[in-house]
């Protein structure tokens, strides 16, 4: 399966933005499929998974502002984030959870004013 992220961009603090995430194949793992970010010199850091239900959870520090979502028959999953913080800069990426697939580019996001 491969990945490809896209959405990503300079927004100034409290901005939005909203990453897509298309896969050539099943993305759903075990658990659900979910949203990770990178920042360097650190692993991908899970923020944000979505389950085959539709049940989401968060990590503290994306609560409130990001939401994940999907649409299955295009095998594609979406994050909006809103109120950006300069600590969300990252690459972000998106895979299974856990994940499984090899990682494709991520799209880069950073806050900045």
């Amino acid at each position: 399966v491969q990945l490809q992220a896209s959405g990503g961009g300079r927004v100034q603090p409290g901005g939005s933005l909203r990453l897509s995430c298309v896969a050539s194949g099943q993305l759903f793992g075990a658990v659900g499929a979910g949203w990770y970010r990178q920042s360097p010199g650190k692993q991908p850091l899970l923020i944000a998974t979505i389950t085959n239900h539709d049940f989401t959870t968060y990590r503290d520090s994306v609560k409130g502002r990001f939401t994940i979502s999907r649409d299955s028959p295009k095998n594609t999953i979406y994050l909006q984030m809103d109120s950006l913080l300069p600590e969300d800069t990252a690459v972000y990426y998106c895979n299974s959870v856990p994940a499984k697939h090899p990682w494709g580019q991520g799209t880069q996001v950073t806050v900045s004013s």
